[in-house]
């Protein structure tokens, strides 16, 4: 895995994308995925729930819905976490790019509309991380206050 590599997007799918996904509805709710884990791992992740911090990168802790134990987020628009999420495909390219925040590693994908998804390497469980694109100024601000809950958490290993 390169910790160093970018890629960037082409500007036409990037236009498409920011405009598909720039429309909220006017609660401002965000919605994501529920992963669905076994049972090991489901256990792992209401671990992580419990030391997830309340503010993020500055931000508040609102999650998504449907209310879960395996999601979290902060802020508007959100960073979203999901744990127990499937193995990424990317993970097995050895050219696929990554970083490591204080002791956790996080494979690096970024997304078509300019967010980017981290998912944890090197743990009994995947975790997901997305910034959207008006929140990647920062870098990799909300993976420091994240690698602590989830270096504790989840064990390192690898995922069933």
């Amino acid at each position: 895995m390169n910790f160093f590599r970018h890629r960037p997007a082409g500007l036409a799918v990037l236009a498409l994308l920011i405009t598909a996904v720039g429309c909220s509805s006017a609660d401002d709710t965000v919605s994501a995925a529920v992963p669905s884990p076994g049972a090991k791992v489901s256990k792992l992740c209401k671990d992580l729930d419990k030391a997830l911090p309340s503010r993020i990168d500055g931000q508040d802790r609102r999650d998504p819905t449907p209310a879960s134990a395996l999601t979290a987020g902060w802020g508007n628009p959100a960073i979203i976490l999901r744990c127990g999420v499937e193995r990424p495909a990317r993970m097995s390219d050895p050219e696929a790019d990554g970083v490591e925040v204080d002791g956790v590693g996080w494979l690096l994908e970024k997304q078509g509309d300019g967010s980017f998804r981290f998912t944890t390497t090197l743990r009994k469980a995947y975790v997901e991380v997305t910034i959207p694109k008006s929140r990647t100024g920062d870098g990799t601000a909300p993976l420091v206050d994240l690698a602590k809950p989830v270096g504790k958490a989840i064990p390192a290993g690898i995922a069933d």
